[in-house]
C-alpha cells in the first residue's frame, strides 16, 4: 500500500519575509500582502474612521515593510512586526491630526464599514438590514472607546494578536494591555446592551 503525502504545509509569514528580505522573492512578498494587508488595513480605518486616511497609513506601512526589509529579524510574529509599524505609523499620523473618528452610518466611511460587515453575514435581505443595524451599532460603540483602548480591542479582533503582542506592538506591558482590553470590552457590552 502506497503511503499518501499530505500537501505541503502554507509557508510562515516569517519565512515568506525572509524570503523577500534576502532574495527578493516578490512572490513571497506577494502573499504576505494577499494574507495581511486587508485585516490591517481594517485595523487602520477603524482606528481613523476615514478611508482616504486609512489608505495612506496603510500605504505608508507597507512602504517601511519595504524599506526594513533588509534589516528585517524574524525575532517576533511577523504580523505583529507589521501591526507594530502600522501602531507607529498611526500614532504619528494622530499627533499630527488628532481626528475624531467617526464610523457613523452618516458618514461614507461608516456606511461603508456597516454595509460590508452585513454583507459578510451570509444572511438574506432582511437579516442583512438587521445586521447591517447592529454593526453600525457596534462601529458607533467602537468610535466612543478612548483611543487606546479601542487600539488594543481592534489589533485583538482584527489581527487576531496575542496579549503580548498587543504589548509589543504598542510598547505597553501585557497588564496594561489586558486592562484595556477589559475595559473595551465592558464598554462596548454595555452600549450594546443599552440598544436591545
Amino acid at each position: 500500500m502506497r503511503a499518501m503525502s499530505l500537501p505541503a504545509a502554507p509557508p510562515s509569514d516569517e519565512a515568506l519575509m525572509l524570503a523577500y528580505a534576502q532574495h527578493g522573492d516578490l512572490r513571497a512578498f506577494e502573499t504576505l500582502y494577499e494574507r495581511l494587508a486587508l485585516p490591517m488595513w481594517r485595523y487602520v480605518l477603524r482606528s481613523v474612521g476615514d478611508r482616504a486616511m486609512a489608505d495612506d497609513i496603510a500605504q505608508d506601512t507597507w512602504f517601511n515593510v519595504v524599506r526594513a526589509a533588509a534589516s528585517y529579524q524574524p525575532t517576533a510574529r511577523f504580523k505583529t512586526w507589521l501591526f507594530t509599524l502600522a501602531h507607529n505609523r498611526l500614532v504619528d499620523h494622530l499627533r499630527a491630526k488628532r481626528p475624531q473618528v467617526s464610523l457613523s452610518a452618516d458618514t461614507d466611511e461608516g456606511l461603508a464599514l456597516a454595509n460590508t460587515l452585513a454583507v459578510d453575514s451570509g444572511f438574506g435581505p432582511l437579516q442583512q438590514v438587521a445586521h447591517r443595524q447592529q454593526a453600525q451599532a457596534l462601529l458607533d460603540a467602537l468610535a466612543e472607546l478612548p483611543e487606546l483602548q479601542r487600539e488594543a480591542f481592534l489589533m485583538q479582533a482584527e489581527a487576531g494578536l496575542s496579549l503580548a503582542e498587543i504589548a509589543e506592538a504598542t510598547g505597553t506591558s501585557t497588564e496594561t494591555v489586558k486592562s484595556r482590553l477589559r475595559y473595551a470590552r465592558q464598554k462596548l457590552r454595555q452600549s450594546l446592551e443599552a440598544l436591545a
